[in-house]
């Protein structure tokens, strides 16, 4: 595949199978930790669960998903920002507590089996034909441009910071050579940084205060009816969303995850991943795109990377020291990173609009793409009550639902 020249040397895709010494694979690795570990803390943070048990639960979730996947899927596995809502509701309730909101979690984990029995009994083809490019494109670029504020919150706290961190990542994607053009996020993360030193804006506190080696304050979960039925619903949703995430991991790498290793082993890894996490006291676990993103920006797609990640994750997990100075890198310096990270992923969703020749002069096809990206983009919800319990189906996935009944429902 590669004859003389190695991989890196190419300027195609780096591949499976495709020369890569350990020693790039580890600095890719880490360049995929640093991606995940903002978006990955900020969840314990706003819901009171451990740092350490999240980081090292989203790499012990990451290597489960892997191995149930076969090893084919370069996905990683992070902190779940659907479940935050139910999580507070629960944790505020004085009968109850966090523990119980992790047994929600567990239960919601184990709701994944269901529709992946579905997928594997009744095949993924039927499964796939509720998701034909003219729904599959517009749902992934709502994956991005939802993320775009997110970016935006981080980028504004230090404009001149964000800026430098873009401009580094443009210049090492544009005109970077060899092994540095697939390093853009890690060079952008060093530069900002070393940018942020010299301007001060860089605290240590946290540092000092920090342990060297410490394990993660596990807690196991607790599990009651009332509380299972607040959480466990979001699975609906994030289903949608894992699907979504797979087909833009597909589009990316251009490779059909759904067919291999298969849709319903996805979900399988992804579903229990999550209840693992939940059951010792971490988040719900999803398919990250802002690692989508560092693919789609490298081209690297060799999942043992992300199983490079993952331990990364792991270690950051019980040597609280060095996740607190990772936590060091300003907030902005990630935010003009991340600018292009979720753009890239929206442009995926053009693409795969493109290429598969979705004729937008059919009026139909206009409707379903408006009405997700409306949708999915505007804040819209839908809340349904069933007895005691209250569910609200929202953003990616109210809107893949409803796309996916308009492109049934509406004539050709």
């Amino acid at each position: 595949m590669c004859s003389k020249k190695t991989a890196v040397e190419r300027l195609d895709a780096i591949r499976e199978g495709d020369d890569l010494p350990v020693g790039k694979k580890i600095i890719l690795g880490i360049q995929h930790t640093f991606t995940m570990f903002g978006a990955t803390v900020l969840v314990p943070l706003i819901t009171g669960l451990d740092i350490s048990v999240s980081l090292f639960m989203a790499g012990v979730g990451t290597l489960f998903f892997h191995f149930i996947t076969g090893g084919k899927v370069p996905a990683f596995l992070g902190s779940s920002f659907a479940f935050i809502a139910p999580i507070l509701a629960v944790a505020g309730m004085p009968q109850y507590g966090l523990p119980y909101a992790q047994g929600g979690i567990v239960v919601a984990g184990l709701v994944y089996l269901i529709l992946a029995g579905f997928v594997y009994a009744f095949g993924q083809e039927k499964v796939m034909n509720f998701f034909p490019p003219v729904v599959t494109g517009p749902i992934i670029m709502v994956i991005g441009l939802k993320l775009a504020p997110v970016a935006i919150d981080m980028a504004k706290g230090n404009w001149t910071l964000a800026i430098v961190s873009f401009a580094i990542v443009t210049a090492v994607s544009i005109y970077g050579r060899g092994f540095i053009q697939v390093l853009p996020v890690l060079c952008g993360l060093i530069g900002g940084y070393m940018f942020a030193l010299i301007t001060g804006n860089v605290d240590f506190s946290s540092v000092a205060e920090a342990k060297f080696i410490g394990m993660p304050n596990f807690t196991m979960a607790k599990f009651n009816f009332e509380t299972i039925m607040m959480v466990a619903p979001v699975a609906v949703a994030t289903m949608v969303e894992h699907i979504g995430d797979v087909l833009a991991i597909s589009a990316t790498v251009e490779n059909d995850f759904m067919k291999s290793p298969g849709l319903h082993r996805t979900l399988v890894g992804d579903g229990l991943a999550t209840s693992l996490s939940a059951m010792f006291g971490g988040p719900a676990n999803t398919t990250y795109s802002e690692n989508t993103g560092v693919l789609a920006l490298t081209r690297v797609f060799q999942p043992a990377i992300m199983r490079i990640a993952a331990c990364f994750a792991i270690l950051l997990g019980i040597v609280p020291k060095l996740g607190a100075f990772i936590g060091t890198i300003p907030t902005p310096v990630v935010g003009g990173i991340s600018i292009v990270l979720f753009g890239m992923i929206a442009s995926i969703g053009g693409r795969t609009l493109v290429e598969n020749k979705v004729d937008f002069t059919k009026s139909r096809n206009l409707l379903i793409a408006a009405v997700i990206l409306v949708l999915g983009l505007g804040g819209a919800s839908l809340p349904i009550s069933i007895g005691a319990v209250n569910v609200s189906v929202e953003g990616m996935a109210l809107a893949a639902i409803v796309g996916i009944l308009l492109n049934r429902i509406l004539p050709q």
